[in-house]
């Protein structure tokens, strides 16, 4: 059956295809990878299988734009928080605080997350992880640089990767946020500072 290719849709159609995105997002974050096949999606969502196929070549596209709507929705949230706050030190750490308690909140996503990455990277289709990463690092860059940090985009690498790092630590020994913030802190002192 041929499927209808992104970008080309009409707006009744990108509806449908939003209605199978949300039913895998939600199949995903209760399920996780192995849970989210065609025949799941369109139990969970109010389209048949075989409109679930002419919507979408296959499990992995699905996959794909749902786990893009959730980054989109956190980077959302996150920027959203950030816009509130006045002070730039302040809108920073609110920031990563709200990132590493999205993930204490919902500890299955953290696993749900790793465990796409490692699917793409088995695939050997790391597009999207290198796009989702770099959303985030544009979103840390862009707070760090009105934060006045003299290494924006070094620093902005280090806070993603503290980031990763520190999501699986918390799921498996939790430490105080001021143990955490100190830390970072630590690792942000040793980030390099572009040459003069």
């Amino acid at each position: 059956m041929p499927h209808v290719e992104h970008g080309a849709e009409t707006p009744n159609q990108q509806q449908k295809q939003q209605q199978i995105i949300e039913a895998a997002g939600e199949l995903l974050a209760s399920e996780g990878l192995a849970g989210c096949s065609v025949r799941a999606v369109a139990d969970a969502g109010p389209l048949t299988k075989s409109a679930v196929h002419y919507y979408f070549r296959d499990v992995q596209e699905i996959v794909d734009r749902a786990m893009g709507a959730h980054l989109d929705g956190l980077a959302q949230t996150l920027r959203e928080l950030a816009d509130a706050e006045a002070d730039p030190g302040v809108r920073l750490w609110r920031v990563i605080d709200a990132y590493l308690q999205t993930f204490a909140d919902k500890p299955h996503a953290a696993l749900l997350w790793f465990e796409y990455w490692i699917a793409l990277s088995r695939r050997d289709a790391t597009g999207p992880v290198r796009e989702d990463l770099n959303k985030l690092r544009a979103l840390f860059g862009d707070l760090l640089a009105a934060a006045d940090h003299p290494a924006p985009d070094a620093a902005a690498d280090t806070i993603l990767s503290w980031l990763l790092g520190t999501v699986v630590q918390q799921s498996i020994a939790p430490e105080p946020a001021q143990v955490r913030r100190d830390n970072l802190e630590r690792l942000l002192a040793l980030t390099p500072r572009p040459h003069q």
